[in-house]
């Protein structure tokens, strides 16, 4: 097992972090590292369920706040081990996200006697499947653990402070026709064609902006999939065009469905998944604090989330959540994902400031 050496150099502990291989579904190496690691802090209570660590302080303060991270990543490109060249960290997730887990993980080393009781969240399968989230089993299994006034996430935010997130939903449209021999085209009805107006549609739509809680958030909606046909030789009488609808958090699911049915009015439309979003709550007191603290350090002004994150889980707690860490979330899952040194320090420099005012 790797063992990770939390009160030294940052940089490489984010580079251990990185270079212990940990796609979604293979997290038990990291987290016994993690688990040990922790351990070996006497003010921390640590907890495990399946692959998932969870180190607590227990100061008796008036307020208790989450800090958590996922530790998986998505596959390995080829960009294993990590490199660092002129102060830029290379290599799969520098940036989604153990630069962010690195930065948790030292503090919660340091942090004997923080000013508020912090709970550190580290988990599995965020990468897949929502029913896979190793946060939304721990939500399930025991939340307790995750009782707080206020929660950060860890996700990459390009160290600024991103308030909330979109909901997020799929949905197929299925098509049908006539199956027939492609010789004889004329006897059936090909269901790939029927899928033009859909497309039309969907580069006709114009997204939209929708201001929440003084926050802007953009939308989206586009073909993600489409998938049909059973043979070269047969017309398909069947197809299906899956969407992916990123609707603002002032919107339901039940809501962001009904959206999704009057574009395709006319069509069978299925919804085959939806999550929520999550409101900014930077009106939250406890959000406020954080947000002087954290911008003090860092500058800039909050923004929002565009992407989905674990934030609504919180949310769906009725503990009002952020996103704060390191790592250009463009660069997330891609071949090159690479993340600045200098921004690693700078979201510990930030939480370190907030966890001790």
């Amino acid at each position: 097992m790797s063992r990770l050496e939390l009160g030294g150099d940052l940089i490489e502990l984010t580079r251990a972090l990185c270079d212990i291989r940990s796609e979604s579904g293979d997290e038990g190496a990291i987290a016994d590292a993690v688990e040990a690691a922790l351990r070996e802090h006497a003010h921390l209570e640590v907890l495990r369920d399946g692959d998932a660590v969870v180190a607590r302080t227990s100061l008796g303060l008036p307020s208790r706040v989450v800090i958590a991270g996922h530790l998986d990543t998505v596959p390995i490109a080829d960009n294993l081990p990590t490199r660092l060249v002129d102060g830029v960290l290379w290599g799969r997730g520098t940036v989604d996200m153990k630069a962010g887990v690195a930065v948790q993980l030292a503090l919660a080393a340091a942090l004997d006697a923080p000013t508020r009781d912090v709970t550190w969240v580290f988990y599995d399968h965020e990468e897949v499947a929502a029913d896979l989230n190793g946060l939304g089993r721990l939500v399930a299994n025991h939340p307790d653990w995750l009782a707080a006034n206020f929660a950060v996430l860890g996700e990459p935010t390009n160290g600024g402070l991103e308030g909330g997130c979109n909901g997020t939903l799929r949905a197929e449209v299925r098509l049908t026709g006539v199956a027939a021999h492609s010789a004889r085209a004329w006897m059936g009805v090909n269901a790939i064609h029927a899928a033009g107006e859909v497309l039309r549609r969907l580069e006709a739509y114009e997204p939209r902006t929708v201001p929440v809680d003084g926050l802007d958030y953009r939308e989206s909606l586009n073909a993600v999939l489409v998938s049909g046909g059973t043979a070269t030789n047969v017309i398909p009488d069947a197809c299906v065009v899956t969407v992916n609808y990123r609707f603002a958090p002032s919107a339901s699911p039940e809501q962001a469905a009904d959206h999704v049915r009057e574009l395709f009015d006319g069509y069978d439309v299925v919804i085959t998944d939806a999550a929520p979003g999550a409101r900014p709550g930077l009106d939250d007191p406890a959000a406020q604090e954080f947000a002087a603290a954290v911008l003090g350090v860092t500058g800039g002004a909050p923004a929002p989330k565009f992407g989905w994150t674990d934030v609504a889980r919180f949310s769906a707690l009725g503990v009002p959540a952020v996103n704060f860490g390191p790592g250009d979330p463009l660069l997330a899952h891609k071949v090159d994902e690479r993340c600045p040194v200098d921004q690693i320090h700078l979201a510990y420099r930030a939480q370190h400031a907030w966890l001790t005012a």
